[in-house]
């Protein structure tokens, strides 16, 4: 890409920073209405979806060339936007499967797994995005281009890379008639390992219960 593709002021459909920010403010949109709570039964197959549709966005961030941007020092963009009823609303939401066990990097040796929080990262994927969109609707495309490539490549890549994961394996454990071991008492202030012995069945039925039947789905034995 040109130099000047990233600098255009016209809204060309076919841009690159026109696609990316539509793809990124269309994954914000959908995160805040789904944290609504007004569909509860489909929250985990829409959000399956939208983090699917927004890794696409950051690949094609990924594999594109270094962007660098306008200014030296980033404009000062004010107090980030309040996140924390967004957050209450996913937890609350997603109870009891809103914890699961993520390794950070699977290229370091013997790294253990920690336990991690749905809408932990959801929330600080939108964190991330949200800060780069002030930069593009303020007309500082490049510096919005910038942030999320490099935001991409140091927190909201692997975030949202491992909570694609963990909503695919809630989605498949349900589809392929899996139950899933009890997470009830699994905590991110825990040990894993330890948790690992006392986990049973309950919270898989209660996922079963509160997914699997409103989508018609078959019950697990």
């Amino acid at each position: 890409m040109s130099d000047a593709t990233l600098h255009a002021t016209a809204p060309d459909p076919d841009d690159f920073a026109v696609q990316i920010s539509d793809q990124i403010e269309s994954f914000i949109v959908a995160v805040t209405e789904i944290a609504k709570g007004d569909e509860p039964d489909s929250a985990i197959p829409f959000l399956l979806l939208e983090v699917s549709q927004l890794m696409l966005a950051g690949g094609r961030l990924g594999a594109h060339e270094d962007i660098v941007p306008d200014e030296r020092y980033e404009p000062d963009l004010g107090p980030e936007q309040d996140v924390d009823e967004l957050r209450e609303r996913l937890a609350l939401m997603l109870e009891p499967v809103d914890v699961y066990s993520e390794v950070f990097d699977p290229y370091e040796p013997r790294k253990p797994r920690v336990a991690a929080r749905i809408s932990d990262d959801l929330t600080d994927v939108v964190t991330d995005l949200r800060h780069g969109m002030a930069h593009y609707r303020a007309g500082r495309v490049t510096e919005a281009l910038w942030w999320w490539q490099f935001s991409y490549f140091s927190n909201w890549g692997s975030t949202a890379s491992a909570t694609l994961r963990a909503l695919q394996s809630l989605v498949a454990h349900v589809r392929l008639n899996q139950p899933l071991d009890d997470l009830d008492g699994l905590d991110t202030d825990e040990d894993l390992a330890a948790a690992e012995d006392t986990l049973a069945e309950e919270a898989g039925q209660v996922m079963v219960e509160e997914i699997a039947g409103p989508l018609g789905l078959r019950t697990v034995k």
